[in-house]
């Protein structure tokens, strides 16, 4: 008896390769988050967000498909296949609320995912796909967290990791966002505007004071310049830090990114106005000074360091809750 069997073309299976493939690259960036199908990663601002695997899986359904009823079924068929014997009502909800505490959203005022009562979900939130990521700089924070990973899970095996070669030297220097610790996005913006405020403070009781300041100034070599180059970049950097202000309390976007930019520019800034605390020696003593001048000479790196770890992706409205 002749046994046929079927086969799908070459052609069909080149196109069903491209096609799961595209779709396992694809990624989707809504409000300021970004979700990448391929590598599994929720990011806020660049702020990579811990969320496990099936939570994750639910959101790239949703994300392919915003603004259109996902039913319960559908989700459950995704996550489980047939024959497989689980409570699927509780794993369901239970994705969608790992979804909802990883965005800050809730179901009681939905701003992401809305519960269509007895039928599913729906991701209301604008969407965009912004398909694979193939800059060399986004090529090497992958590869730079993946050999983080290993080191982590193998810690013997943390001298063979090797540092890909277009790393910038100044990453060496500099603190990655691998080397900070984790903390609350919240805490890390009120100690960042804090800072900022801190420096307008200083520039405005600088300029408030001229006469007393000029009065010190004298006493130092060069004064002639020091004095005109006190009151110029005073009055450039109050703007300046009222942006900074603005952009991280109000959610702007990309603010993060753009303090970043900016920050090569402020922090020789931010070292010159180190020197501050030296205009108040007629109020305070030689020592203390001293001693505040080494805390501003670190606040640069403090800054940046807390723009890494999560300041900037906080906002005061609208928020997801």
């Amino acid at each position: 008896m002749a046994h046929s069997t079927h086969s799908a073309s070459p052609e069909a299976v080149a196109y069903t390769g491209f096609a799961m493939a595209e779709q396992r690259a694809r990624r989707y960036r809504f409000g300021v988050f970004e979700a990448d199908a391929a590598t599994g990663e929720l990011r806020r601002q660049g702020i990579r967000i811990k969320i496990n695997a099936q939570p994750f899986q639910v959101l790239c359904l949703l994300l392919e498909r915003p603004g259109e009823l996902l039913t319960r079924d559908e989700i459950a068929r995704e996550l489980w296949p047939d024959g497989t014997f689980v409570d699927y009502e509780h794993g369901v909800n239970s994705a969608i609320n790992r979804i909802r505490e990883a965005l800050g959203d809730s179901a009681a005022k939905p701003a992401v995912c809305e519960t269509l009562a007895r039928r599913g979900y729906r991701f209301v939130a604008p969407v965009e796909r912004v398909g694979v990521a193939s800059t060399t700089e986004g090529a090497v924070e992958a590869r730079l967290e993946a050999e983080a990973d290993a080191a982590a899970a193998e810690p013997t095996a943390v001298s063979n990791v090797a540092l890909p070669l277009e790393v910038p030297v100044t990453s060496t220097i500099l603190a990655t966002p691998e080397e900070l610790p984790r903390t609350s996005p919240v805490l890390a913006q009120t100690l960042f505007v804090s800072l900022q405020l801190m420096y307008l403070a200083i520039y405005v009781a600088a300029l408030a004071n001229l006469a007393e300041v000029d009065e010190l100034l004298e006493m130092v070599p060069g004064s002639r310049v020091s004095f005109p180059l006190l009151i110029v970049t005073a009055a450039l950097l109050i703007p300046a830090r009222a942006f900074v202000v603005s952009a991280f309390l109000f959610g702007a976007p990309r603010a993060r990114q753009q303090y970043l930019r900016m920050w090569p520019f402020l922090a020789p800034a931010d070292m010159l106005w180190a020197l501050s605390p030296f205009l108040l020696l007629h109020h305070i003593s030689f020592g203390l000074a001293l001693a505040c001048v080494a805390l501003l000479v670190y606040s640069p790196f403090a800054q940046r360091s807390l723009v890494l770890m999560g300041a900037g992706g906080v906002s005061v409205e609208p928020r997801m809750r």
